[in-house]
């Protein structure tokens, strides 16, 4: 009786592995036959002599050393590692992101509160939304007089825009029946944040921090390309200036992968935070 309900288990345990693999593969297999194709596409029209760009072959030769089988080398000054570019970036955006965060979820809770300041200050933000980010950046060396500190400022008025317009109209559009249920309850201040506002503004939140995040690392590769310093931004602008192409290229690969992963961790944060 045993060996029999041992067999189902473990035939029942195949089946599901068996599943789990046959879904996953699902989701794998097309961007896999996609990348293939793509780098298959982009060798047969860059492998002539007089192409402009570097295949892909010849951009894993040009890049493999140091570039790829060392991403953490550090020679001193900004002769470094194509993953301490990244964090020195990551560091900046994450500074800027979070200050923005904070501001904007803040902000967008009292324009969306209060209707009076709501007609005030949204043609302003309007306005403000679409001035591009570099824009913002002679400004900001002017004021701040340090690269540095002026990059995350790029960051910080890239990104809080979206943060601010998506909590002011979560808050707008908290359904009545729960304001209703609040006056019934005499939920004011804290509780009434914490009960009502805050749980039901929390999609609307998050929303705004997933545009928000990506907006800061466009932002801030851009920036550093005009204010120097380590930095995956300076990267590109200096293989630019040393006409390294295959550096550029590989490091667009980084940009693009990093950019994922961060949209991506929002959205895991989302799932685990907003209700359901």
């Amino acid at each position: 009786m045993t060996t029999q309900l041992e067999r189902r288990y473990k035939a029942k345990n195949k089946n599901n592995i068996g599943k789990v693999i046959q879904k996953q593969s699902k989701k794998i297999v097309p961007p896999l036959i996609a990348i293939a194709l793509f780098l298959l596409i982009w060798q047969i029209l860059c492998s002539s002599p007089d192409s402009n760009l570097p295949s892909p072959i010849k951009t894993f030769q040009d890049t493999w050393d140091p570039l790829i089988i060392d991403p953490f080398f550090d020679n001193g000054g900004t002769d470094k590692g194509l993953a301490l570019q990244i964090l020195a970036s990551l560091g900046r955006v994450a500074i800027g992101f979070s200050l923005a965060a904070i501001v904007g979820i803040a902000v967008g809770i009292v324009v969306g509160s209060n209707n009076f300041i709501y007609n005030a200050v949204d043609p302003i933000f309007q306005v403000l939304r679409t001035v591009p980010p570099l824009a913002w950046l002679p400004i900001s060396l002017a004021a701040l007089r340090d690269a540095n500190p002026s990059a995350i400022f790029v960051i910080f008025i890239t990104s809080i825009w979206p943060i601010i317009i998506n909590t002011t109209v979560g808050v707008q559009q908290i359904p009545q029946d729960y304001r209703n249920v609040a006056k019934v309850l005499r939920l004011r201040g804290a509780k009434y944040f914490f009960k009502i506002l805050f749980p039901a503004s929390v999609p609307y939140i998050f929303t705004g921090l997933r545009i928000g995040i990506g907006l800061s690392w466009l932002a801030i590769v851009a920036a550093e390309m005009l204010v120097g310093g380590v930095g995956i931004g300076f990267f590109i602008w200096d293989a630019w200036n040393s006409s390294s192409l295959s550096e550029i290229i590989l490091a667009l690969v980084y940009v693009g992968i990093v950019g994922l992963l961060l949209d991506r961790l929002v959205a895991f944060i989302a799932s685990k935070v907003v209700p359901e």
